[in-house]
């Protein structure tokens, strides 16, 4: 059934791992008789979400309640998994942050806001697990307060019991008796607490709006119409932040959260335009076909495109244009998700989010639009990937497999990204963190059949010379025939202008004809490749060919090319070499308290911290220069040093002498390698 734009409502669960987002989507499906067993399993259906026990990736859940469609977007609380909820964002014209009343304020929670603050993303707030034991929802609701202000304005309360919700907004109270909810009276002994906290929310409904404002100081009273009309109006401006709260497991307060959705949540006309490459695209059903892919989802099945139509309505026959690609796409069928289940439909309408299915050319963050249009809007904003290791697979010469498998798994989590490194011969796969790799590692075995071993990068280090030195090479072979003869002298320089070796000649008299000087300057470059060292490449170098001798018949290119090499072996050695680190650029995001701590472990890296410039919200970025060669395992420290507050990128900027104890340390690996 297609819905008109008034009638839709978007929005994305976010909140730490385990605050139960899984549950409260299922828990919405099975009330509106979406699904027929209350189970996790309907949106976390994959293999690994199934073995771990969390989720993974972003499913939809598609519910239909009072004559609306609310599209609720599941999304993983694993920070590895953050790509996820980025897409999720971008699709959302508003977000439920789910907390636990067991947990309070969490990490998870804190990064949730963050993100919407952002965005300035509308948002509810569900305080979950209102019926288990140790459950405060008193305590969770001050520390709301506490963090984010006045703006926080509860509207529904648990019950002691754990069995009852009131709903402020309608001053009634609820409780489920055999999968449906039934009103009850409002408890005795929360009598005084009701009245309390619905004083504070009609305060709050009435200082969005100057009439509900004049209303309130005449009557000290709203009706439950005006409380609800002056939220959507706060949640829309960010001013008001409506708390809900339920148990998603009994279903309690699960209905109650749709009705506010219903009544105070955007429809996506009323959210934000989305940004385009060139100013912004408003939703309009009247207007050309505009729709935006922000998830791409493959299974065995097939490859599914998701997309949210911001302008007009789309049908399976239709013909889009593909600014990325600069091509035309037919599209094909057309479906509603529901976690695992798909349904096909005729069309999505404006607003709307649905599938389309075998675009295979067609990307997540692609835009399709009316040809002509020239319509691009904004990507997914995925943050740096900065986790990084080698991947190879168990049995050699399996590599393009694991490249093809891992290419086809960036299809739907562009998070990660894979890259060859041709300088230390490994592939490198970078992402959010070790669990994010080991469910990639994992999906290469179950889906495309090929096992793939983890190993540390191998940092790719440099050689240079800080003596000048000339040596002869002499290269004479006679067997019989003719023979080979190549002779020359060469100075070898230090050169810290050029990175690249430079070759010049100052031969006079012809002692070496001019047509081996090419072959001189090769034999050279290829020796150039490997270092006295440890065999990394030398760089900054000088290489002057001043003398030589030749023989009219036996002289070759091969015989000088010979010689040069024999030149550069005996010359590099004596030219005191150096081996160079990569050093990078750190820039780390972290809370003030946590400042110290962070600040001490890039000393013990051997890192200088170059400045500190605050954020505005008790946040700092710290900048600092490090050896590349310490930072494998900093996206899991940094983690764990600051309870996953932290965030960071690095960048490389410049090589730099290696202090004595890194480069025997690096010389010793660099020669193990070789042995192996």
């Amino acid at each position: 059934m297609s819905y008109p734009v008034e009638k839709i409502r978007n929005i994305c669960l976010l909140g730490h791992s385990g605050s139960g987002k899984t549950t409260l989507a299922a828990s919405l499906l099975y009330l509106t008789g979406a699904i027929d067993r209350m189970s996790v399993a309907e949106l976390d259906y994959d293999p690994e979400e199934i073995k771990r026990q969390i989720s993974i990736s972003l499913a939809v859940a598609p519910v239909e309640y009072n004559g609306c469609k609310i599209n609720v977007l599941d999304t993983p609380g694993a920070f590895d998994f953050a790509g996820e909820a980025m897409e999720a964002l971008k699709a959302a014209d508003a977000a439920i942050l789910v907390c636990s009343a067991k947990d309070g304020v969490s990490v998870g929670l804190e990064k949730a806001w963050k993100y919407c603050e952002e965005r300035k993303l509308p948002r509810f707030l569900y305080i979950s697990k209102t019926d288990e034991e140790n459950a405060d929802f008193t305590g969770t609701l001050e520390a709301l307060r506490e963090k984010y202000g006045n703006s926080i304005a509860p509207v529904s309360a648990p019950a002691a019991d754990g069995k009852t919700v009131v709903d402020l907004v309608l001053n009634k109270a609820y409780e489920m008796g055999k999968g449906k909810r039934v009103e009850r009276a409002i408890p005795g002994d929360m009598a005084d607490e009701v009245e309390n906290l619905r004083a504070e929310l009609m305060e709050a409904a009435a200082g969005t709006d100057e009439e509900l404002m004049e209303k309130f100081f005449d009557t000290m009273e709203l009706t439950s119409d005006e409380i609800a009309k002056g939220m959507g109006i706060g949640v829309l401006d960010g001013s008001v932040v409506p708390v809900l709260c339920g148990s998603a497991i009994t279903g309690l307060g699960s209905l109650m959260l749709l009705d506010n959705v219903i009544a105070m949540a955007p429809n996506p006309a009323q959210g934000k335009p989305m940004p385009a490459e060139e100013g912004e695209v408003k939703v309009d059903p009247a207007g050309a076909p505009v729709a935006f892919v922000f998830k791409t989802v493959a299974d065995q099945y097939g490859k599914y495109t998701l997309v949210k139509v911001v302008s007009g309505t789309i049908t399976s026959d239709l013909t889009l244009y593909n600014p990325r690609t600069n091509s035309s796409e037919k599209l094909g069928r057309l479906y509603t998700m529901k976690g695992k289940k798909t349904e096909e439909i005729k069309e999505i309408t404006c607003g709307d989010i649905g599938a389309i299915g075998k675009m295979d050319k067609v990307k997540t963050s692609d835009t399709l639009c009316a040809p002509g249009s020239g319509v691009e809007l904004k990507g997914v904003p995925f943050a740096e990937p900065c986790y990084s290791v080698a991947i190879a697979p168990k049995t050699r010469g399996q590599e393009d497999k694991v490249a093809q498998g891992l290419y086809r798994l960036n299809e739907e989590d562009p998070s990660f990204n894979l890259v060859n490194n041709a300088e230390t011969h490994q592939m490198v796969l970078t992402g959010a963190g070790d669990i994010q790799v080991d469910v990639l590692v994992s999906k290469l075995k179950s889906r495309f059949n090929v096992e793939a071993e983890l190993s540390e990068t191998r940092v790719a280090y440099r050689e240079k010379i800080r003596k000048t030195v000339s040596k002869q090479g002499r290269h004479k072979k006679q067997t019989g025939g003719s023979g080979q003869f190549g002779d020359v002298w060469v100075r070898f320089e230090p050169n810290p202008e050029e990175e690249e070796m430079v070759f010049a000649e100052e031969v006079f008299g012809g002692s070496v004809p001019k047509n081996f000087f090419p072959a001189v300057e090769k034999g050279l470059r290829e020796a150039c490749i490997h270092g006295p060292l440890a065999g990394y490449p030398v760089v900054n170098l000088k290489t002057v060919l001043y003398d030589g001798s030749y023989h009219p018949v036996d002289s070759s290119e091969i015989a000088f090319k010979t010689a040069a090499q024999l030149a550069y072996k005996a010359a590099m050695p004596e030219a005191n070499p150096v081996l160079l680190e990569p050093i990078g650029e750190l820039k780390v995001t972290i809370p003030d308290n946590y400042m110290g701590d962070v600040m001490g472990d890039i000393t013990k890296r051997r890192g200088r911290v170059m400045g500190m410039n605050p954020t505005g919200d008790g946040e700092q970025v710290l900048e600092a220069e490090v050896p590349m060669a310490e930072m494998t395992s900093y996206a899991i420290d940094l983690r764990a040093m600051t309870q996953s507050r932290g965030s960071f990128t690095f960048h490389f900027i410049r090589y730099e002498d290696c202090p004595p104890a890194a480069q025997a340390k690096a010389i010793e690996a660099a020669k193990a390698l070789n042995e192996e």
